[in-house]
């Protein structure tokens, strides 16, 4: 871990000594943490060290993004969400609109509980993605790993993909076996996470070692990926490139299932509890960590005065196709769920599906000729009906 706590205080020093300045910082760490709750926080740690000051580490030196707010603090293991509520619970309530520290999140992997999924417009939705991530109960999380906990991190990973047949079976590529022209390739080609160089990546210490212990691994035709110890124990990607979300998500639920068998027969099992639902490195992912995505074109509708409103009553966010920090070409944009603790995975999906219907109904709705009127009230009934009562 990044501080050792005996040696603050053998140096004398207070919390007020040692609390950050954040005078200048905007993320939900920043506008949280008071010197008092540091002062209550700061002597203590996780059975595996963990500080508070490695938990706000990544918020301290990273004040802000200028797409997103960032939550500005990691956890270093399961406890840490325990050890740390005083913080934690207000950051994740920040975070997910609402979430209290009462709260229980349901998990819902059937996908045959989705409506609809198969039937978006392929002139618009031109591919659909959903990834989540996975923590293995025991281990230390990455910003807290050690190389042999890494290294059997893998070791257990690769055993249980290894054990996934018909057309999820697939090989694993160790990240130190490529060459820099093959990782390239393959992050291109938007399969590989990329090279360590995120400040949120670094100031948390989860690229420590870098490659050792990370790599992918993917199946025959690379519509199911899975990527180990990056931000991560696990990150399980299903994709293809057509509008075919409910393959997509049928995909992603069979696949994840297997996985999670195979792992417990191992006697091992992934973090969960009732009220975070599945336990991952950053905040924001918590519950189902689940990210559902489609790359849609809307260049009409995106320069409509009410696209932000209309994306943020459905519970949608977007961002360009090459990543956070890009912007939308040619009016194509990476349009997905907005939350992720609080509802289930299928209810997730289900808002992008329905979401994506109502946004390309109205992207045709502002095409000129397309004899449709242009004025986006004729579409409140059916908006009304996308939005759930806590929109």
């Amino acid at each position: 871990h990044l501080f050792s706590q005996s040696n603050i205080e053998l140096k004398g020093l207070t919390a007020k000594d040692e609390f950050p300045d954040l005078s200048k910082h905007n993320n939900h760490m920043a506008k949280i943490l008071t010197l008092d709750m540091y002062k209550k926080l700061k002597d203590r740690t996780t059975p595996n060290g963990f500080t508070i000051d490695d938990v706000i580490q990544t918020g301290v030196d990273n004040p802000g993004h200028p797409f997103i707010m960032t939550v500005g603090c990691v956890a270093g293991d399961e406890e840490s969400y325990e050890v740390f509520r005083d913080l934690l619970d207000l950051v994740i309530e920040a975070r997910h609109r609402g979430y209290k520290a009462k709260d229980n999140h349901k998990t819902d992997l059937n996908p045959d509980n989705l409506k609809g999924g198969d039937d978006l417009d392929p002139e618009y939705v031109l591919s659909a993605r959903v990834r989540t991530g996975r923590s293995i109960r025991g281990f230390c999380l990455p910003p807290l790993c050690s190389r042999g906990e890494r290294r059997a991190i893998e070791k257990l990973s690769v055993e249980a993909l290894d054990t996934l047949s018909g057309d999820l079976q697939g090989k694993y590529y160790a990240l130190k076996n490529m060459t820099e022209e093959e990782q390239q390739q393959l992050i291109d080609d938007h399969l590989l996470f990329d090279k360590p160089v995120s400040p949120l990546l670094l100031a948390s210490g989860m690229a420590r070692d870098w490659p050792d212990g990370r790599g992918m691994w993917h199946n025959e035709d690379k519509s199911f990926l899975v990527w180990v110890n990056e931000e991560d124990h696990l990150r399980v990607i299903s994709m293809q490139k057509d509008s075919n979300m409910k393959e997509v998500f049928t995909r992603f639920c069979k696949g994840l299932t297997e996985i999670e068998s195979s792992i417990k027969q191992k006697g091992e099992a992934f973090m969960w509890n009732e009220h975070l639902g599945y336990i991952l490195t950053c905040p924001s992912n918590l519950g189902t960590g689940l990210r559902a995505g489609v790359h849609v074109k809307l260049p009409h509708m995106s320069k409509h005065p009410e696209f932000e409103e209309v994306l943020r009553r459905l519970r949608l966010q977007k961002r360009g196709t090459g990543g956070v920090d890009t912007d939308a070409v040619d009016g194509v944009f990476d349009i997905s769920n907005a939350d992720r603790l609080g509802f289930s995975e299928v209810q997730l999906v289900q808002m992008v599906i329905d979401g994506i219907k109502l946004l390309v109904e109205m992207e045709k709705s502002l095409i000129p000729n397309f004899h449709i009127s242009p004025n986006l009230t004729i579409y409140k009934d059916a908006l009304n009906k996308c939005l759930l009562q806590k929109a």
